[in-house]
């Protein structure tokens, strides 16, 4: 053998190492995340997709993030928070009221009218996990992430005004919360997932629902029904969110590419996230406004009667809290505290 073409060869083998070990560091990490959601959905687009794609490029590659919509991993939307703890996804977008009591802490903020700014109860969210529900309610699993939704409202098939006007309505309740609301008022709830609202909605098993604007395009509601009731101020109600990842996931990794997941989690990309939802929720509302439907807004003045019926739940909740160890008015007080500060600085 020629000298050059030993040479030749070793340059081809040290060529065929480094593209193999290239491809190694390629593939250090995969995280399978699952959510319930289509792909195209806001979340996953505006939300879901900025993270994993940020990981991927902050690790240089070397972590790479599989995407699972609309439960193809299987299970139900309220297994998936017991998917990030047991492994089966390594990271899930759920809400987490789809596990009722399981998380009461959180619940603060799904009580009627208390969310006035979607960036605000974000960041009020994630420095009340930090200092509440990290190390309780949730030392199962790894959060990345905490926030919620830009205002919940009524749409339905006749015009909705005052509570009264609920009397005999077979309502969607988008949480535990907002159910009470209903029942107080005479309307019935109705428990059913997002995906599930446009065939209720059109086979008329339901005379409406409540969600925010943002998430009426997933679900053709302008099309469906042509009334809707928003709030001025404070909205009807919010949904809490979770990014969870699996601890043992997490704890596995190398210790610079925990540093890529710290990076894009917590306060900021919480904050991120809620406005990123609370913002989708105009270019929703328009399409309401280009079909020509009935949008009804009530005012602050005129939301009064609103909060008349909403006073017993928050006496309930706080009740409930005390009675699992927890000092809900003091959550009540921390979390306005909070959401103020946020409104005033920003």
């Amino acid at each position: 053998m020629t000298t050059r073409r030993k040479i030749m060869g070793f340059a081809g083998a040290a060529a065929l190492v480094a593209f193999g070990a290239t491809s190694a560091l390629a593939q250090e990490v995969t995280l399978k995340l699952h959510q319930f959601l289509p792909a195209q959905a806001n979340v996953p687009k505006l939300v879901l997709d900025v993270w994993a794609d940020n990981v991927e490029r902050d690790s240089n590659g070397r972590i790479k993030v599989d995407r699972f919509p609309s439960m193809q991993l299987g299970g139900t939307p309220p297994e998936l928070i017991d998917q990030a703890i047991d492994g089966i996804a390594d990271v899930v977008w759920t809400v987490v009221g789809y596990t009722p009591g399981r998380f009461p802490s959180t619940e603060v903020f799904e009580l009627p009218f208390m969310v006035a700014d979607a960036r605000a109860a974000s960041s009020a969210y994630w420095q009340m996990f930090e200092k509440h529900m990290k190390d309780t309610e949730f030392k199962d699993v790894h959060i990345l992430a905490t926030w919620v939704h830009g205002p919940g409202m009524f749409h339905t098939n006749k015009p909705v005004t005052t509570p009264a006007d609920l009397q005999g309505m077979k309502i969607r309740g988008g949480s535990r919360l907002v159910n009470e609301l209903l029942t107080l008022v005479g309307a019935t709830p109705v428990g059913m997932p997002v995906p599930a609202v446009s065939e209720g909605l059109s086979k008329g098993v339901i005379d409406g629902t409540t969600i925010p604007w943002e998430v009426t395009t997933a679900v053709k509601v302008q099309e469906l029904v042509q009334n809707h009731t928003e709030f001025e101020g404070p909205g009807l109600y919010t949904l809490t969110f979770v990014l969870a990842m699996n601890k043992d996931k997490y704890e596995s990794m190398p210790a610079d590419l925990k540093a890529v997941i710290d990076k894009n989690s917590g306060l900021e990309f919480s904050i991120f996230a809620g406005g990123t939802q609370a913002d989708a929720d105009g270019p929703a509302r328009q399409i309401a406004v280009d079909l020509g439907n009935n949008i009804i807004t009530v005012s602050e003045a005129d939301a009064a009667a609103w909060s008349k019926v909403v006073e017993p739940i928050y006496a309930s909740w706080v009740k409930d809290m005390e009675s699992k160890g927890i000092d809900g008015q003091a959550l009540i007080d921390e979390a306005r505290a909070l959401m103020a500060a946020y409104q005033k600085s920003n």
